[in-house]
C-alpha cells in the first residue's frame, strides 16, 4: 500500500504543513444522506449494515462520491465490543441501541472476557480491508472505537441514560469492579484498533462520548487513564507510515492540557470550546481537530461558510488544524449545507496560507 494521493489530513495530524485544512465530519455517512437511507433499507437493519462488510464498504464512500471530504470514517458502530463480549446488542425501534444482558452484577462482571477480534469482530476487521481496496489510496481511512469509559456507561446501564445512575453507583459504591469492566475493556480495544491498523486503518480515533459527564478527578482516573494505556499499545507504524491517534472527549475542554500529554497526536474539541484558546492552552504539543457546532448546519450556506470560517480564523494560520464538527452530523442536516461547508472550509483555509 502506498500513501494517499491527498495526505493533507494525515499531514496536519502531524502538525506539518499543509496547502489548505483538511476536513472529515463525525458520522459522515449518515442518514442525513439520501443513498444512505436506501442502502440502509436494502440491508434490512443499522445492525445488518454494521455486519455486511460489502455494504459497510458502500455507505463509508458515499460521503466521499458527494463531497471532496479529506478522511473517510470506517462505517461502524461503538458498540461492537461489548457485542463480541456477549452482551447481546439489538437496536430497538426509537430507543436506540440496548444490551440484553447489562452487566449489573459482580459474577457477569467478572466473567467478563476480552474477544479476540479476528473472531467475533471480523466483519469490522473485513471491512477495513475492502474499504482501503475501494478507496484505492484516494485519501486516508479512519478506524476507531469508544473509549472504556463510553463503552463501560453502555455496558451497565443496558442502553442510554440521562443520569448513567448504575454505572455512577458503582463509581462510588464499588470501584474495583468499574475498574475490573475498564481493564477488560481497555484491553480489547487495544486489540481491536490494532487488527483496524493491521488491516489497513490509517489513523485511529477514540470516541470518549461521556467521558465529560465526570468530576476533574474521576475522568483522570475512569476515562483518561485507560485511554492513555491504550495508546501505549497501540502499533503506531505501519506500512512505514506513522498512526495518528485522535482522543475526542465530549465535554472535555477543561481537561486540554491532560489530554494533550496522554501519548495521543491530536485532541478533538466539541463546540463548546473556543479552538484558539485551545491553541493557546497546549500550543503545538498536538494537533487539534473540530469544532463547528453540527446544529450550525441547520442555517443557510451562507451561514454555515461564516461559521466555518469563524472556526478556522479562531485557529489561525498554524499547521496541526483538522477541521472536524464538535459532535456527530445530525440527521436533519440538508446536504447541500454540507456542500457549503467543505467548500468553505477548503476556499477560506487556502486563502489563509496565501
Amino acid at each position: 500500500m502506498t500513501r494517499p494521493h491527498n495526505d493533507t489530513f494525515l499531514r496536519a495530524l502531524l502538525r506539518q504543513p499543509t496547502d489548505y485544512t483538511p476536513l472529515w465530519l463525525m458520522r459522515q455517512a449518515g442518514r442525513y444522506l439520501p443513498e444512505y437511507c436506501a442502502t440502509r433499507k436494502r440491508a434490512g437493519s443499522f445492525l445488518q449494515l454494521c455486519t455486511n462488510p460489502t455494504l459497510a464498504t458502500e455507505v463509508t464512500l458515499q460521503p466521499l462520491e458527494r463531497f471532496p471530504l479529506d478522511a473517510a470514517i470506517l462505517f461502524s458502530d461503538i458498540l461492537t465490543v461489548p457485542d463480541a463480549m456477549g452482551l447481546g446488542l439489538y437496536f430497538a425501534e426509537g430507543e436506540g441501541p440496548r444490551f440484553e444482558r447489562p452487566l449489573r452484577d459482580e459474577t457477569a462482571i467478572r466473567a467478563l472476557a476480552v474477544p479476540d477480534p479476528h473472531d467475533r469482530l471480523r466483519y469490522v476487521i473485513d471491512a477495513v480491508s475492502e474499504i482501503r481496496r475501494a478507496l484505492d489510496n484516494r485519501v486516508p481511512l479512519i478506524g476507531f472505537s469508544g473509549s472504556p469509559f463510553t463503552l463501560a456507561c453502555y455496558m451497565v446501564e443496558g442502553g442510554g441514560s440521562s443520569d448513567f445512575r448504575h454505572l455512577k453507583h458503582l463509581l462510588y459504591a464499588r470501584p474495583e469492579l468499574l475498574h475490573h469492566i475498564l481493564d477488560v475493556t481497555a484491553e480489547a480495544v487495544t486489540q481491536y484498533l490494532n487488527a483496524q491498523i493491521a488491516a489497513g486503518a490509517q489513523a485511529v480515533q477514540i470516541f470518549d462520548t461521556w467521558g465529560g459527564t465526570l468530576t476533574p478527578h474521576a475522568y483522570k482516573e475512569f476515562s483518561l487513564a485507560y485511554m492513555q494505556r491504550i495508546i501505549a499499545g497501540l502499533t503506531r507504524e505501519n506500512e512505514g507510515e506513522r498512526v495518528p491517534v485522535i482522543v475526542f472527549t465530549k465535554g472535555g475542554g477543561q481537561w486540554l492540557e491532560e489530554i494533550a500529554a496522554c501519548g495521543c497526536d491530536a485532541v478533538g474539541l466539541d463546540w463548546s470550546t473556543d479552538i484558539g484558546a485551545a491553541r493557546a492552552r497546549i500550543g503545538d504539543r498536538v494537533a487539534l481537530q473540530g469544532n463547528l457546532d453540527p446544529s450550525a448546519l441547520f442555517g443557510t450556506p451562507e451561514s454555515v461558510a461564516a461559521e466555518a470560517r469563524r472556526v478556522l480564523d479562531g485557529f489561525g494560520n498554524h499547521p496541526g488544524h483538522v477541521f472536524n464538527l464538535g459532535h456527530g452530523i445530525s440527521q436533519f442536516t440538508p446536504p447541500e449545507n454540507v456542500a457549503a461547508l467543505v467548500e468553505a472550509v477548503h476556499s477560506h483555509s487556502r486563502r489563509m496560507r496565501a
